[in-house]
This record gives structure tokens, sequence and C-alpha cells, in this order.
């Protein structure tokens, strides 16, 4: 972040105030031509700040540091050549953590706290117009409120699928044979999960799950066959990375075993679509609420009533208290809903492709 971002901007922003600077790569500081000295540190070892006295210093991202990086720089402020000392940050809010508390819930004198909104940002929006009605048809509600209109809410508390609703996201789904049917997997062993999802465009329908206690992968995949054994058309395979690891008693992952079992059954096309790693955990989350309502109130998530754990799930998953890790002391609970986030992040995670295209990568 330090050398993509930070230092290409100052970079830039020296050559267009036209000051004259020598940058000494190997030490990562820079010599301005009035004189000044500007370091370039990261704050990952925080420890290491407690050395040079300081006329000022600036943190990007400052949500993403530790508080006590803050502290560190602080106390260096002590230059006595300096006719100010300042420290400041930018950051984007991350629920109501030490920043809010520092700047905005408990300031001391001589701390301001500046709030811009996001139609300010007059250089992205001259670049790039929809940017922000782009974010928020990619975005949760809370999450855009965050992210792109920099409040401080609390994304991490609570119900974890707060932007379901049973009595507008549960309706009858009417399978087309005409679609291809797409099947996401959590694998564990009680139970064993996964969802049977068909897409229309943007929309997508959960037609089925399947659960299964104390069962192995090809038990799944027979009674999947019992169910839909007659769709003739394309399957894809969606799921957790951790499938693709071999057992110690087969030596076969799973995806292995899914394969074996549909080569020899009628699949005219059959896929398995999954990443080399699962997504951070609270990207997953995101892009589930924002399928089941964007910051732009569409809906384009629905669930038949006969995928009743599902349902539980996107009811029932909470936070644990005070923190941002999901309470999985239910062991029913957490595994057709990840399922379901594997496939939707695989295929609706907000990242734009990149390669060779008529218009413009984002």
């Amino acid at each position: 972040m330090l050398r993509d971002a930070l230092q290409v901007q100052f970079f830039e922003a020296c050559r267009a105030a036209e000051v004259g600077y020598e940058w000494l790569r190997a030490e990562n500081r820079v010599l301005l031509e009035s004189g000044s000295v500007v370091l370039f540190r990261a704050l990952d070892n925080y420890e290491r700040l407690r050395g040079p006295n300081l006329a000022w210093f600036g943190i990007d991202e400052l949500t993403y540091t530790r508080p006590e990086a803050w502290l560190r720089l602080e106390a260096r402020l002590r230059d006595p050549r300096a006719s100010r000392l300042c420290g400041f940050a930018a950051f984007t809010p991350r629920g109501f953590d030490w920043a809010y508390e520092k700047f905005r819930s408990h300031p001391v004198a001589g701390y301001e706290l500046i709030e811009a909104a996001p139609l300010e940002n007059h250089y992205i929006l001259a670049q790039v117009p929809d940017y922000y009605e782009r974010l928020r048809c990619s975005y949760d509600a809370r999450f855009y409120e965050q992210e792109a209109l920099g409040k401080f809410v609390n994304v991490q508390q609570g119900q974890i699928y707060y932007a379901f609703e049973r009595n507008v996201h549960v309706r009858t789904i009417e399978y087309d044979p005409r679609l291809p049917l797409r099947w996401a997997w959590d694998f564990n062993v009680t139970p064993m999960s996964s969802v049977i999802c068909q897409q229309r465009g943007g929309e997508v329908s959960v037609l089925d799950e399947v659960v299964l206690a104390t069962s192995s992968t090809p038990e799944v995949c027979r009674e999947f066959m019992a169910r839909w054994g007659a769709h003739r058309g394309e399957l894809m395979v969606y799921g957790d990375a951790a499938g693709s690891s071999a057992h110690s008693a087969t030596g076969k992952s799973d995806y292995h075993m899914i394969r074996e079992f549909f080569r020899t059954r009628p699949a005219p096309r059959f896929s398995i679509r999954v990443p080399r790693s699962n997504p951070p955990v609270r990207d997953r989350i995101n892009v589930l609420n924002a399928r089941l309502r964007n910051a732009a109130g569409e809906c384009s998530l629905f669930l038949d009533p006969r995928c009743r754990e599902l349902i539980a799930d996107l009811e029932q998953v909470c936070y644990k208290p005070h923190s941002t890790v999901i309470d999985k002391a239910d062991p029913a609970r957490t595994h057709t809903s990840d399922a379901l986030g594997y496939y939707l992040w695989y295929e609706f995670r907000p990242s734009a492709a990149v390669g060779e295209k008529p218009g413009r990568l984002f």
C-alpha cells in the first residue's frame, strides 16, 4: 500500500507543484529542494518508529493500522526547528473502532475530524462519472454507507445476513430445464451441505438444498442424482477451496471424487469452478448481502421454501457479541450459507476483469 498508492501520489503531487526532489531508494527517503526530508515507512512494526524527531507525519488508511502506531508517531512530534507540529491521517471508517473513539466519539483537545462527502471527490468523478452508482449496485446498503459514503456504521454486529427478509426473499421457485444447474458445496462431515441454484442474468434462484448428516461426498452425489438426475443441461460445481485437498484416507480430494462420480453419468457439460483459495469471510458475506438487497434497494436472490436450513442460516447466523467472529455455537448453522456464499462470490465479486476489451476496465 505504501509503494503502490501513497508514494505514487506523493511524487505526482511534487511534479504537479514543480517541487524538486531526490529519492534515495535504498533508504526510502526523499530530499526536497527546500531542505526538508520525507521518510516513507510502513506501520506493520510500529516499535521501529521510535527514532526520529518529526515536524509532521501523515498516515494513509489509518483504520488498517494499530492505534499504537499513531501514538508512537504522535510522541515523535518534537522537532525544535519546526514552526508547526502536525499529524494527520486519511481513512475510510471501519465501524466503531479505535479511530472512531479517538477522532469522533471522544476527541481530545487539538484533534479534528474532517468528513468529506463522496460527491465532493471531483477527481474520481471526472474520470469515472458513474463510480458511486457502480458501487451502489455492487455493495449491500450498510457496506455502501461505510465504503462509499464514509459513514460510521457497524457492518459486523448482530445478524450477519441482515438484508434477508423471509416475506421478500422466500417464494416458490420454478425450475427451468434450459438453464444450467449451479451446485455449491460446503464440505463438512456433519452435516455435509450444498445448495442447487439457477441464474437468470443477475438474478439467482436457490431451488433446493442437500444437507446430510455423517455423510460422504459420493453419498451427497447420489442424493443429488436422485433429485436432479433428469437434468440434461450444464452442471457447474462451486464451493469451498479446501475441497481441493486430498483426504488422508483416500488420497483423493472432494472435487476429484465429484468429477469421478459424474464421469460415468449423463452430463453434457460439467465444470468445477473453484478458486485456489477461499475469499475473505467478510467479502463473501458482503456479496451475499448485496444479492439479497443492494444499496440501490434491488433484490436479486430468492429461495424456494424447501431450503429450510438455508433460510434458518440467513435468519439466525450472528456474530459473537462485541466481535467480528461468526458465532458457530450451533453445529447445524453456517454451512448452507457458506456454500451459497462461495458460489455468489465466484460469480458476482465486485472486482473487474482485467484484459483487453473495447471499454474502460472500471
